[in-house]
């Protein structure tokens, strides 16, 4: 069964593509059969922290129809078992993306034939980065622990509740008065609070229901640049919050430390974990990588892609 994992954070810098590269090179060595996709549109980069020389390859040529599948479109990485699919070669106007070209994009990402699905997700809370985090009811959220980027974490989550509550609210049967109000409020401003106190207004009995949509999603929470000075348990408070006060179940995976030497090997366009695969912060990314998994034996044989 195809696990997908959509990364996002909200704020810039947090490290999503750095994770998305060697997550994917850790989950593939275990044996699995990984795709990273680049669906930070109109900023990718991706395949420079993969080692990956510009692709000749991506995904547009999924949009503009030279090939059928998305699947024709991933190029192998220097680790075997993973795979790559660029947003490189898009136009400059893939930022914004049409709104049947993202359901294209997203349905077909759902059909990829790979044990696990990774995507490198652009900054902020757009409806694009948003709709992509919602491909999958698992995902992670990564972060720094510092103040900005843990107010950005909990901005985040408002936004992806938001985006969720308000396309529930639209294709299921909600009075006219609920949908009305909810439209008329700000993801910025309102937050899920607000929108189930308009249902228990006008439907109280809506409001489980809600709830109930909002709890079948999982979030799997990082901290990455992580230095020796801060607060150990940082994760597992933020955890504790998250669980306490949102619906859906929130699960700490782990701090990645912080290494100067990440830089190097991103000037020098290599992937982390195979330049330095015996540094502390490499062994972080592993247990995080094992926990992600689950230490689950492949399901399938090495994927061969021409």
């Amino acid at each position: 069964m195809t696990e997908i994992y959509p990364i996002g954070g909200g704020k810039g810098g947090v490290g999503k593509s750095f994770l998305a590269a060697n997550l994917g090179a850790l989950i593939a060595k275990q044996g699995h059969n990984v795709v990273v996709i680049d669906l930070d549109l109109g900023a990718s980069n991706l395949h420079t922290l993969l080692g990956v020389k510009r692709p000749k390859r991506g995904l547009n040529r999924y949009l503009d129809k030279t090939v059928r599948g998305l699947e024709s479109v991933a190029v192998p990485t220097m680790i075997p078992g993973l795979f790559f699919i660029s947003s490189l070669h898009c136009s400059m106007e893939i930022a914004n993306l049409l709104h049947a070209h993202k359901l294209k994009i997203i349905t077909a990402i759902q059909k990829l034939p790979f044990d696990y699905i990774l995507l490198d997700l652009g900054t902020g809370t757009n409806f694009n980065t948003l709709d992509f985090f919602l491909t999958s009811k698992e995902s992670i959220l990564i972060g720094t622990p510092e103040p900005t980027s843990i107010e950005n974490f909990f901005r985040f989550i408002n936004a992806v509740y938001f985006r969720i509550l308000k396309q529930t609210l639209k294709r299921s049967e909600f009075h006219s008065a609920v949908k009305d109000a909810v439209t008329e409020m700000s993801g910025a401003t309102a937050g899920t609070h607000d929108i189930l106190k308009i249902v228990s207004k006008y439907q109280p009995d809506k409001k489980t229901y809600l709830k109930n949509k909002l709890s079948e999603f999982k979030f799997k929470l990082i901290l990455n640049q992580f230095r020796k000075n801060m607060d150990s348990t940082l994760g597992n408070k933020i955890e504790t919050v998250c669980n306490r006060h949102f619906h859906s179940d929130f699960q700490f995976v782990g701090n990645i430390r912080y290494d100067e030497q990440i830089h190097d090997a991103v000037f020098s366009k290599t992937l982390y974990i195979h330049k330095y695969p015996h540094t502390q912060s490499s062994n972080d990314l592993k247990k995080i990588a094992e926990k992600i998994t689950r230490n689950q034996r492949p399901t399938s044989l090495p994927k061969e892609i021409s």
